[in-house]
């Protein structure tokens, strides 16, 4: 048999692969099942990744931009997913190909198990789905802690291992974007392509293409209830009244059903952020009838045994944790415009938190002295039965990690009881017990202190964690005199603070926060950021060579931050200024010397990439770029100016003058 003027099964491809059969093919081309003659005959995967290319020049770019843009796929390294062997470039005359080699896996895809099932009247039961999602979570937990995030999660591109019975995932949909990338730069014809499939993937990432690894979740509990109903998940979605209707094809318990949910929340905020988040959820076992049934159906080994868990009540020597002042940034769209309704809504639900959650979480994780005769609900109704040891050990776990981190009890639950209201809004002024009835919901506030926890080790460094709880008005003016010394301002600052949290909390960021608990993590990236600018590690000098009339700059921005660059200038210079980077990625600044009511900037948090005119000052303007994707983003600030002097134009008297 012939492949295209490729050579004919049986031989060998690139002098080293010998093609077996055809595994499939798609709008790149075919997937081969080939044997590797220099690895004793070892099977693996040949995936075509490009079209025809016509010539050896254009085959070679699209080798070495495949190469360079796909590196971190070559980096994965997990016993769940095949790896990525080489880019494979075959020349056949004037025609040219490039294959991704990689590890083949033996074993039925789920899709394929499903239709089977289907076949014979059945489907997955939920301790089957429970087992999948507590093998498939620490891979998504993996790639996500690399920044890579797979974008087609589907039953087809879930295999289950012959060889030990677990599930592989496999084909990353990043590769057919980058695939996309490759293909546009070296002027090849693009076959359009969709990356991910249409109800497995969220709305957001298919109308916009902007994926997270909340993304990732949405697209497994799809999977998840696909295989559990056999219904394909438009006919599971509502998409008149944008819900999902599951419900009305299978039962599943109280805990699995809330954390399906949740992961299918229609808004990115409301889901969880994180695969560990998700685990944390499903490890507490429900307290309905046969409360660990599920769980011992994955894994007879984590039985769940009655235990002596007390809920006790706050400690009087940790009293809730007091909102910070105001946060007043010199800019129209700062963080700090608050209103007399917000005040009245913080007392709110500092009242609301006081009596909801807090006075059994802190209990749970600070020695009180008390005994368990003293423990009492919030209400000042008797505990019943307490919690079970195993979601004791949580709570245990929970609390060593906090103290690790060196953050306080207060704080932690301050931010958690504020995300859990916004999350449970129909639980206000509502106590939570130890009864079984409240087990699902004391294992979300779990989940949430579990992703609160992440953003405070990953996010903030050392000193910021341990001053959390302490940040008031008097950083942000100690913060202003530090960065002034460096002719940066604290509306430059308040951007790279201001673009982290909106990274890590999206909803959140829309509302004015600063006075709520979570507002203390915006103070610690803040803090975070004055470090940062002062060391220079965000923060760049433009200067203009003699003779030389403009400047570029090359960088690359991770998800959330920000720099920002200094041009010492003067009144009356013409400046153009172009920054290129994908649509939409970015924030853009351009702080004056000295900011007034006539001219306040020339841009503020703006989504403009161009911006020429005359310049109406003589000092340090700022250029902040800031982005707002959630991937790695390479950018380039074009900068010109007429009339540059070859000796630097005359610096604001004094920089602490600056806003």
């Amino acid at each position: 048999m012939v492949m295209g003027g490729m050579g004919s099964y049986g031989s060998l491809l690139g002098g080293r692969y010998r093609l077996l059969r055809e595994l499939g093919r798609g709008g790149f081309g075919h997937t081969f099942l080939a044997e590797d003659t220099n690895r004793f005959n070892e099977l693996c995967v040949l995936k075509e990744f490009l079209p025809q290319v016509n010539d050896p020049d254009s085959l070679q770019k699209a080798k070495q931009l495949f190469e360079r843009e796909a590196g971190v796929l070559y980096q994965l390294n997990h016993p769940q997913i095949p790896r990525f062997r080489e880019l494979l470039r075959v020349q056949a005359g004037s025609q040219g190909r490039l294959f991704l080699v990689q590890d083949y896996v033996e074993g039925p895809t789920y899709q394929a198990l499903l239709e089977t099932r289907l076949r014979a009247g059945d489907r997955f039961s939920e301790a089957e789905v429970l087992k999948l999602l507590h093998q498939v979570l620490p891979v998504l937990d993996y790639i996500h802690s690399i920044g890579v995030i797979h974008r087609d999660i589907a039953p087809d591109n879930l295999i289950l291992r012959n060889s030990d019975g677990l599930p592989v995932l496999i084909d990353f949909g990043g590769v057919k974007q980058l695939a996309t990338v490759v293909q546009q730069q070296v002027g090849a014809a693009v076959v359009p392509t969709r990356l991910g499939k249409v109800g497995y993937a969220p709305e957001e990432q298919l109308e916009t293409g902007a994926v997270s690894p909340s993304a990732d979740l949405y697209a497994l509990a799809v999977t998840v209830l696909t295989l559990l109903t056999g219904e394909p998940p438009q006919t599971l979605y509502d998409a008149y009244n944008k819900r999902w209707r599951w419900r009305d094809e299978v039962n599943l318990s109280p805990r699995l059903g809330m954390v399906l949910d949740r992961m299918l929340a229609p808004r990115v905020g409301d889901r969880y952020t994180s695969a560990s988040a998700v685990m944390q959820a499903l490890s507490t076992p429900n307290a309905y009838p046969d409360p660990t049934a599920a769980v011992r159906a994955v894994d007879p080994t984590r039985a769940v045994a009655p235990g002596r868990g007390y809920v006790l009540p706050t400690r009087a020597a940790d009293p809730p944790m007091p909102a910070p002042s105001r946060l007043s940034a010199p800019r129209a769209s700062s963080l700090g415009r608050f209103n007399g309704c917000w005040q009245a809504l913080l007392g709110l639900f500092l009242v609301l938190s006081t009596v909801g959650l807090v006075w059994w979480i802190a209990g749970q994780w600070e020695p009180t002295g008390t005994g368990p005769s003293d423990s009492l609900s919030g209400n000042g109704s008797e505990q019943s039965g307490g919690l079970s040891d195993a979601e004791q050990a949580q709570k245990d776990a929970l609390r060593r990690r906090r103290e690790a981190l060196g953050v306080e009890n207060r704080v932690l639950v301050g931010i958690t009881d504020q995300l859990f209201y916004s999350r449970f809004p129909d639980r206000q002024g509502q106590p939570l017990s130890d009864r079984p009835e409240d087990a699902p919901l004391r294992a979300e506030w779990d989940s949430i202190a579990t992703e609160v926890l992440d953003v405070v080790e990953n996010q903030l460094s050392a000193e910021a964690r341990q001053r959390l709880g302490t940040y008031s008005d008097a950083n942000r003016e100690t913060w202003r005199q530090a960065v002034n010394q460096h002719y940066v301002s604290s509306s430059a600052l308040f951007d790279l603070a201001d673009a982290k949290f909106a990274y890590l909390f999206p909803e959140t960021a829309s509302q004015p926060f600063v006075d709520l608990p979570i507002g203390q993590i915006w103070y610690g990236l803040a803090d975070d950021a004055v470090r940062a600018l002062q060391s220079g590690d965000r923060l760049q000098e433009i200067r203009f060579e003699p003779g030389s009339f403009s400047q570029s700059v090359r960088d690359r921005l991770n998800p959330g931050e920000g720099r920002v660059y200094l041009l010492n200038l003067n009144e009356g210079q013409l400046m153009r200024l172009n920054l290129q980077a994908s649509e939409g990625s970015t924030r853009l600044s351009i702080y004056v010397p000295s900011p007034n009511n006539a001219v306040p900037h020339l841009l503020a948090d703006a989504p403009d990439t161009t911006w020429s005119g005359q310049l109406p000052q003589t000092g340090y303007y700022e250029v902040v770029v800031v982005s707002t994707s959630d991937r790695p983003l390479d950018y380039a600030l074009d900068i010109g100016v007429d009339n540059v002097t070859s000796t630097p134009s005359e610096a604001p008297a004094d920089p602490e003058e600056k806003n």
